[in-house]
């Protein structure tokens, strides 16, 4: 039986999750074949519409389903309003050493989903997370088989740590390190720095009722190849700082409530001990042509929603477009200049909209359509 996922995401409210479990189940079942994901923000129910926020059905691929069919996993929680906290390693000087969050964190909510990549990204990423809290659950010794709870993915790494965390723990804690931050001033501190910062990030993770996610943005800035520092290219600081990071993560595998997510565009400067470590390695390309079409159409239906384009229409995804059967002549006339809006790969999609309506102001989709053509050239 296939498996999904509903999130429900509460207003400040005091009723029981039981209860708000049932009628999320009555608002499934009421409304039971989907296309994709799909969100609710409006009610038939007057307890949902009173005590919810929203109800999203959630990393379904773009084919008719029938939710009856599934088995459904449903996740309510509140968001936190509050933004970051800053991580301070020096007391005698405002050094910024990382962003701390509480998850789930509502500038994170939604984006998740707005996430658009080849078929089985986000599956396989969840997927990852969820097998290493199977195995530290079950006691499997990592001594035996290994896993170092380190995944250096392009993207996504925010949304899949505020996307995973209300399922199995009480809450969760996101850590993002500023990796430029610990590269000290002064000479031979800098692997100190990043000693202090795990000392910190330790202190987290104690508290075994949070999964801890710790993202190192731009990675290499901190595990450059060692190689190249004992040829001259990199300064020799920069050793201390790789074995810095690479005791740490031997340390911090040990505990089961932790992840660590890395991000890097020039992989080759890496050093390779680090690569070693990490239990999964995804390059993340430009979007396809299906990817940028679907991503400008969440554009589109968001300017739709918020009445800035109007009247609303429906527009055709490209997996209708291609696989459903529709002969050119019953396709809509928007969706085919849409389609051709892709067919551009223009690497700022999502600034495009923006820009049509700057240069184009208009309220009809006919002419922003024809306004994002012009800019997308």
């Amino acid at each position: 039986m296939l498996s999904l996922f509903s999130h429900t995401c509460l207003h400040f409210s005091t009723a029981k999750l039981s209860e708000v479990r049932i009628h999320v189940l009555g608002l499934l079942n009421r409304h039971s074949m989907v296309f994709g994901n799909y969100r609710w923000a409006e009610f038939d129910d007057d307890f949902l519409q009173k005590h919810v926020e929203s109800v999203a059905i959630v990393d379904l691929e773009d084919l008719p389903l029938d939710l009856n069919s599934c088995s459904v996993s449903v996740n309510i929680f509140t968001l936190n309003e509050d933004g970051p906290s800053t991580l301070s390693l020096e007391e005698d000087e405002e050094l910024s050493a990382a962003n701390h969050w509480l998850l789930p964190a509502a500038e994170f909510h939604g984006i998740w989903d707005s996430l658009v990549y080849e078929s089985g990204v986000k599956k396989q990423l969840l997927d990852y997370i969820t097998t290493t809290i199977y195995f530290s659950d079950k006691k499997v010794d990592s001594n035996l088989i290994s896993w170092n709870r380190v995944d250096p993915r392009a993207q996504g790494k925010r949304h899949c740590a505020k996307h995973s965390s209300p399922c199995r723990y009480s809450y969760g804690q996101f850590v993002e390190i500023n990796s430029h931050s610990l590269f000290s001033k002064w000479f031979s501190e800098s692997g100190k720095l990043v000693t202090k910062m795990f000392q910190k990030i330790q202190q987290l993770i104690d508290d075994k009722d949070a999964l801890v996610f710790v993202l190192i943005d731009e990675v290499e800035s901190l595990t450059a190849a060692r190689s190249a520092c004992q040829a001259g290219t990199e300064p020799s600081d920069a050793i201390r700082v790789v074995n810095a990071v690479l005791t740490q993560l031997d340390q911090i595998k040990r505990h089961s409530n932790v992840v660590i997510l890395t991000t890097s565009n020039v992989t080759e400067k890496i050093d390779l001990a680090f690569v070693d470590r990490a239990d999964i390695k995804q390059y993340i390309g430009p979007p396809s042509e299906k990817g940028i079409y679907n991503i400008y159409l969440s554009c589109l239906e968001e300017l739709m929603k918020c009445q800035i384009v109007y009247p609303r229409q429906q527009l055709f995804t490209m997996f209708e477009l291609e696989t459903m059967g529709f002969a050119k002549s019953e396709v809509s006339e928007h969706s085919l200049n849409l389609r051709n809006i892709a067919v551009f790969k223009w690497k700022s999609t999502r600034k495009l909209p923006f820009l049509a309506h700057a240069t184009t102001p208009t309220v009809t989709l006919e002419r922003f359509l024809e306004a994002d053509l012009v800019n997308g050239v």
